[in-house]
């Protein structure tokens, strides 16, 4: 847990002498209040309470504000808005985090980042009075919300049909022909190439994949905060793919080549970045994600195969990251095929060629085998024999120095 700074140490101090704790229902903690989630999660320590303005709550953010150890979020937009089935409210309150919905929005004008306040019944209070309120949800509230989503899906399906056509219309030179796709320092021709994002399991999938990375040795592309994955892991990517808005200045001086995802019309926000931490980078304008043009890349300079972590896959998960429709990571993978393989998919497939019980089996048999020879060839009986003359003379010798 984060320590307090000295003033905010001596508020909750005197807030607590005024009330007991235990006269104060709910969860009393220090506010972290960020209208983007994926920059509130960079700073929020367990046991403080994160206010945010999200709409639809996607996986991964849930994910990451319960591994932050969150002690109650409080969301100023709709958890669920009906678009489609977002799996990120069920994973905090599954895992018995207070999540409330829907709250008052003045909450961003009301409460500062670092400010004291107690969050109970859906109220927030800030030195005893509520600066805002919203719905307490529960695993029944949300499942039946997840419900009435599942039934408005078709809209989302066919959202995503329109959205692929006129995706294909835009960047079918990228797809098709692979133009624009820029000239790269590393060399990818005929190996493997491992893709990071930081999305569904990223961790688990890396540990899964240590096997066939110390074997193979693939090329490590790491797709924004992919990048510190890989550094987390004790792997340092050859290539940073992104905006550069989720990843750390640590890994972008780490010594990897820079990609910057740019928008079609050739701004790169994130090439400002790189540029004030001194390093070089290479400009991608298209229209996908930055997951779908780290894949493009890999492909067109002529891998052999593409590993992919933290990516997405079905179509809820597509639905999830927040774009429109995800048309681009669609396309994208029927445009690089079976090159793809899901790294859950090579966790399970995957085993090392030489196992350790096999290897300790075969060095048992080589020992046994060279011995049972040395016992039965002549030379083997020479040998024998010159270890008992020298065993006798030792035992001989010993017996003799305390004689």
């Amino acid at each position: 847990m984060k320590v307090p700074t000295d003033g905010l140490h001596h508020r909750l101090n005197g807030y607590l002498r005024r009330r007991k704790v235990t006269d104060l229902p709910g969860v009393t903690a220090v506010a972290r209040i960020d209208r983007r989630t994926k920059r509130l999660t960079k700073r929020l320590q367990a046991g403080e309470i994160a206010i945010i303005d999200h709409v639809d709550v996607d996986r991964v953010s849930a994910e990451a504000l319960v591994a932050c150890g969150a002690a109650g979020v409080v969301n100023v937009a709709a958890g669920i808005s009906g678009r489609y089935p977002n799996m990120g409210p069920q994973i905090i309150i599954e895992a018995g985090v207070p999540f409330v919905d829907n709250a008052t929005p003045e909450l961003f004008e009301r409460i500062k980042d670092g400010d004291l306040v107690r969050l109970h019944e859906g109220a927030v209070y800030l030195d005893d009075e509520i600066a805002g309120k919203g719905e307490p949800q529960t695993a029944a509230s949300v499942e039946a919300a997840m419900a009435e989503a599942r039934a408005g899906l078709t809209v989302q399906i066919e959202a995503f049909a329109v959205n692929t056509m006129e995706y294909v219309r835009r960047e079918r030179d990228l797809l098709i022909d692979g133009v624009g796709v820029p000239d790269l320092r590393t060399d990818m021709e005929g190996r493997h190439v491992l893709i990071v994002v930081r999305g569904y399991h990223y961790k688990e999938d890396i540990a899964a994949l240590r096997p066939y990375i110390r074997e193979y040795r693939p090329v490590m592309i790491g797709v924004d905060g992919g990048a510190d994955a890989l550094l987390e892991a004790g792997y340092v990517p050859d290539v940073i793919v992104g905006d550069f808005d989720s990843v750390s200045a640590k890994a972008l001086s780490c010594g990897a080549e820079l990609v910057v995802h740019a928008y079609r019309d050739g701004r790169a926000p994130g090439l400002e970045r790189v540029e004030q931490l001194g390093r070089e980078a290479v400009v991608f304008p298209a229209i996908g994600t930055s997951e779908d043009i780290a894949m493009l890349i890999a492909d067109d300079k002529g891998a052999e195969l593409l590993v992919a972590v933290g990516t997405h896959w079905t179509l809820e998960e597509f639905l999830d990251k927040g774009r429109s429709g995800m048309a681009s990571t669609f396309l994208t993978r029927l445009r690089v095929g079976s090159k793809l393989i899901d790294a859950k998919g090579v966790s399970r497939l995957y085993r090392s060629r030489i196992s350790t019980p096999s290897l300790l089996l075969l060095v048992a048999t080589t020992l046994i085998t060279m011995g049972v020879a040395i016992f039965v060839s002549p030379v083997g009986k020479i040998w024998i024999d010159s270890l008992r003359d020298v065993w006798s003379s030792f035992t001989f010798w010993l017996v003799g120095l305390f004689s």
